[in-house]
């Protein structure tokens, strides 16, 4: 089968087009054929040596988590699917192995595609809504009624934050750049700021919750539009700086995702009646991988990137 790999860290053509192995299955896994898979800002991180120090990839590597495709073949003691299922899910970031037109893969890490979903735009959703839904329900417990500031909610993750926020009864105040301001509104945010026209530490007070996606000093800041004991929910390892947050007296939390097959039949779902949406940015070729690495990394994208395989 095809798939990009890189060999060594490095800069976006590190990531090559090799011919390798279609890899084999357990008894409780799928094997999946490939049709398209999304590109997470992990991917580009991964690729330029940034988590080198903490985690060890196997070079060459096969980057990658999302993906949406048809089962191929399954394991003896598979029975929740069967070959010609259309499928999506993810694996872990650091497991890697979606820029590939094959993948294997746990039953527990898929869920059946939603209907209404082209595969370009499913293999958008598990990464970043699991992200968006982790922050919000595992770590924020976000009720109705709450006021919660997403940043950078055009993003991957802010899109489908948005209007994860807006289902649960929250007044969402959202901050993004001026071309977005009508994708956000769009998406049922309750208030939108231009960062770049608007200081948001300076218009938004006493909100319960803060979904950090930017780190820094936009971290700091986010914290003083917290009421007394509210949260910053981060996506910026290695988190939020304690002693700030002690003395600024709000709490904190950091967001790490993994599959979860059950959680993402569930997005199917409201996927399936239209109760959420995906923002595609682009899509290019599983062969430009790299150029697509390029868009991720200018910080840019509307929604997400998705390379389509052949």
């Amino acid at each position: 089968m095809q798939a990009i790999r890189f060999h060594q860290y490095g800069e976006p053509e590190q990531l090559v087009l090799d011919e390798v192995a279609t890899p084999g299955i357990r008894a409780d896994e799928v094997l999946v054929r490939i049709h398209a898979a999304s590109v997470n800002p992990a991917d580009f991180k991964f690729r330029a040596g940034w988590f080198k120090g903490f985690v060890d990839l196997a070079l060459p590597f096969i980057p990658g988590a999302d993906f949406s495709g048809t089962v191929e073949k399954v394991g003896s003691r598979v029975d929740s699917f069967k070959p010609g299922d259309e499928v999506f899910g993810m694996r872990d970031v650091q497991v890697g192995g979606s820029y590939a037109q094959y993948i294997a893969v746990s039953t527990g890490a898929i869920a059946l595609k939603p209907k209404n979903l082209s595969h370009v735009e499913a293999a958008a959703v598990p990464l970043a809504a699991l992200t968006a839904w982790s922050a919000l329900f595992d770590h924020a417990q976000l009720e109705q009624g709450q006021r919660i500031l997403i940043h950078a909610a055009s993003g991957g993750v802010g899109t489908f934050a948005v209007q994860l926020a807006k289902l649960s009864g929250a007044e969402v105040i959202a901050t993004t750049s001026t071309p977005n301001l009508d994708l956000v509104r769009s998406l049922g945010a309750d208030q939108v700021i231009d960062y770049r026209l608007v200081d948001f530490a300076s218009a938004v007070r006493d909100v319960d919750v803060v979904l950090d996606s930017l780190g820094g000093e936009g971290q700091a800041k986010s914290m003083s539009t917290l009421r007394r004991n509210g949260l910053i929910v981060t996506l910026q390892p290695p988190g939020v700086d304690a002693i700030l947050a002690q003395r600024m007296q709000v709490r904190t939390a950091l967001v790490a995702v993994s599959a979860n097959g059950t959680r993402t039949a569930e997005l199917a779902a409201l996927l399936d009646k239209g109760a959420l949406k995906t923002v595609i940015d682009r899509q290019f070729p599983l062969a430009d991988a790299a150029e697509a690495h390029v868009r991720s990394e200018s910080g840019r994208t509307r929604g997400k990137i998705v390379l389509t395989i052949s």
